[in-house]
């Protein structure tokens, strides 16, 4: 994707700020104490903060929390649903905070949006010396023979599906080890990193067909646990060569899962940037094709299913 078509993508959020902020869901607890779990103090910038469904965990779990956004009608929806926070607009390249304001910046769903060859030096300056980088991605869990074993619509794991839910994480360091680092993590972030041991919530076969119906515009390229793997391990690094910022990554992988119904799982795929950039007749012609899809698998055909997935992090520490 060019410079050009990734504005276009990023910025097209806002027509559908209310429907992101009713259907898109939130980020599993564990995955968030994990990313934070170096943090010196509870300091956290929330970039790229968007409706404020990532804000909202970390205030739950008792970060010292300010909220960016470049969307105005983004924004507008964050204030509106966590009027306690400051949000302020300003974007990963041009961050209104002072120098060394916050322990640890997160990205929900928007690291990959990032310019990192101007925001990679603008997140450092912000962040104090050691400070944390991490990006976090939900992902639908298209794995039915991965650790956990096969899931559906019953549940994720034993998590019950819902939004929110804890669960133990599987985490890859930098040279493929297992097992999160969470060595020095802070107590308000929930001690030793949260991860709780290995092991992923199952996913399910219906998942994968949503790619095949949809394509890419529905189950882009960070949209499965194989995609994101192969697409973010460098999401950090600035594509041009620039000197870096910030150390080796860390990955980790936590369960989620998310209630929905039929309707409401075409509601969320439509909030997608590739949708919301796509020509109206082909838009509706894909969402057609969706709700046909759905109406033909027992999973998905009548009433609530858990829509499984995970919440993926990348962390990095500043240099």
């Amino acid at each position: 994707m060019d410079q050009d078509e990734r504005l276009l993508h990023s910025s097209s959020f806002g027509a559908a700020a209310v429907a992101y902020a009713e259907h898109r869901p939130d980020y599993a607890r564990a995955a968030v104490r994990w990313a934070l779990a170096p943090a010196a103090g509870p300091r956290v910038l929330d970039l790229g903060a968007g409706t404020g469904k990532l804000t909202a965990t970390l205030l739950a779990l008792g970060a010292d929390t300010v909220a960016v956004e470049p969307d105005p009608a983004m924004l507008s929806e964050l204030r509106r649903s966590l009027p306690e926070v400051r949000a302020l607009p300003g974007s990963a390249e041009a961050i209104p905070l002072p120098d060394g304001s916050v322990d640890a910046v997160l990205a929900g769903n928007a690291l990959h949006w990032f310019d990192m060859a101007v925001a990679g030096p603008e997140i450092a300056r912000v962040l104090v010396p050691g400070g944390i980088l991490a990006g976090l991605w939900n992902v639908m869990n298209d794995e039915v023979d991965g650790p956990g074993g096969p899931g559906g619509a019953g549940g994720v794991d034993g998590l019950d599906g819902l939004d929110g839910a804890d669960g133990a994480g599987e985490a890859n360091g930098a040279g493929g080890s297992r097992g999160p680092d969470g060595a020095g993590g802070a107590e308000w972030a929930g001690g030793a990193g949260g991860a709780g041991g290995p092991g992923r919530a199952g996913g399910a076969e219906w998942v994968s067909g949503l790619a095949r119906v949809g394509g890419s515009a529905v189950v882009g390229p960070r949209d499965t646990p194989a995609g994101w793997r192969a697409e973010t391990a460098d999401a950090h690094l600035a594509e041009t060569g620039a000197a870096a910022c910030f150390g080796s990554p860390e990955r980790a992988e936590f369960p989620h899962g998310q209630r929905r119904t039929a309707d409401s799982l075409v509601a969320g795929l439509a909030t997608r940037a590739g949708m919301l950039v796509m020509p109206e007749p082909e838009r509706r012609a894909t969402l057609d094709r969706i709700r046909g899809y759905l109406a033909s698998r027992p999973e998905t055909a009548r009433g609530e299913f858990t829509l499984p997935m995970l919440t993926a992090v990348l962390r990095v520490r500043r240099l």
